[in-house]
């Protein structure tokens, strides 16, 4: 089954005095990219948060975003210093007395002083940890939810345009049958008007068209084309991390269909293998996002 790369999910966890928010987001991206946001004080759990993450993930842009709060007070953040603020203020009021000046004491006037914002120092206990690593799971399986989700209408609309190509191949085959022969047939017609006496070059005149319709045949080139539809559908189906797989067969698909373009002197099989070769083009862009 596939998985998309897009995914999103929130988890939370706590107790009595602790409140953790877990966000997880995926996106596409050709390796596992992991990033974190997370308070200070989980800076040093960085590395178990990640291997989590990569146990979970195999592919894709990953951000994760973790909020913890403690008494409904974000950790690691800036609180009032209350004795520096009341201190402050005294010395203020008596700057304005002593300077006999008569404007208001004002917000702007405390803030100058970056004494009275201090940090709460935060430290997570391991207890508190595992809270962390709840809500990250619970973020992650939500996330991984909607991954697989996503991965089952790409898996469905991929099929499909595997369906559409083998469809036009079958068109392509069955008219190729009858193209070789009609090609060898109009060739002969136009060098038998401008050889006077056919009879004597007849032998030689029927290898060497025999060799020029070969060189239209599109039989190995249709074979292989259908053979890589049946691999594609296969991995869609039993591999577990198909992505890579799936966009090099396209490459593959994209030179057959490419090579029979080029050879056929049919006009109705060009025309196939155009759309052939968009389907292909669609089927690549969707496989962007599997993971």
């Amino acid at each position: 089954m596939i998985v998309s790369m897009t995914g999103f999910g929130k988890g939370r966890a706590g107790n009595k005095h602790l409140s953790i928010e877990a966000e997880v987001k995926t996106v596409n991206s050709r390796y596992l990219d992991i990033s974190l946001r997370v308070p200070s004080s989980l800076m040093v759990k960085d590395f178990e948060i990640k291997e989590y993450i990569k146990s979970k993930v195999k592919r894709g842009k990953v951000t994760a975003s973790i909020q913890i709060k403690k008494n409904g007070l974000e950790v690691d953040n800036l609180v009032l210093d209350d004795e520096k603020l009341k201190s402050y203020l005294t010395l203020l009021k008596s700057v304005k007395k002593t300077a006999k000046i008569s404007e208001k004491i004002k917000l702007e006037h405390l803030l100058v002083n970056k004494d009275i914002l201090v940090s709460n120092n935060y430290s997570i206990s391991d207890i508190e940890f595992n809270l962390v690593t709840e809500a990250l799971e619970q973020a992650i399986n939500e996330m991984l939810n909607m991954k697989r989700k996503e991965g089952k209408e790409l898996a469905k609309d991929l099929r499909k345009r595997i369906e559409n190509i083998e469809n036009k191949l079958n068109d392509i085959e069955r008219e190729g049958q009858n193209s070789v022969q009609e090609y060898f047939n109009k060739f002969k017609d136009k060098i038998k008007l401008l050889i006077e006496n056919i009879a004597q070059y007849n032998d030689r005149l029927e290898l060497e068209l025999a060799i020029i319709a070969e060189k239209a045949e599109i039989t190995e080139e249709c074979v292989r084309l259908r053979s890589h539809l049946k691999f594609f559908i296969d991995s869609l189906e039993k591999d577990e991390e198909p992505g890579r797989k799936l966009n090099f067969l396209c490459q593959e698909m994209n030179r057959e269909a490419n090579t029979i373009s080029s050879k056929t002197v049919s006009t109705s099989i060009t025309h196939n293998t155009v759309f052939i070769r968009e389907e292909i083009e669609k089927i690549r862009e969707q496989i962007q996002n599997i993971e």
